[in-house]
């Protein structure tokens, strides 16, 4: 019975941390859509694919089973996957994953 619940248990993580992807993807889609298809003077901004996706995607699974952790009282995991969450943020907003492409104004807008 025992093996049924560790089975059990990991099925549930591995469907928390693929529906934490597919959120985080949902909510890269409008910045990539925006930064690959509308670059500044037609080009593409591939730099939101190539850093954008994986923050995000990151991002997503660890706010997921990091909630997971919190609902099932294991405080220590849930603390490290803030720390990752946290980590992720930090990351991208030094990089500026989900900044878009430049304007063609420049800095200022229009």
């Amino acid at each position: 019975m025992d093996d049924r619940r560790k089975a059990l248990d990991g099925l549930v993580g591995l469907t928390v941390a693929g529906a934490g992807a597919a959120a985080g993807m949902l909510v890269w889609a409008p910045y990539a859509r925006r930064g690959i298809l509308g670059g500044f003077e037609g080009e593409a901004e591939w730099d939101i694919l190539w850093q954008g996706l994986p923050v995000m995607v990151l991002g997503g699974v660890a706010a997921a089973l990091g909630t997971l952790c919190l609902v099932r009282g294991r405080w220590r995991r849930a603390l490290a996957f803030g720390a990752l969450l946290t980590a992720l943020a930090v990351i991208g907003v030094t990089f500026q994953v989900l900044e878009g492409p430049p304007s063609p104004c420049g800095y200022s807008p229009c």
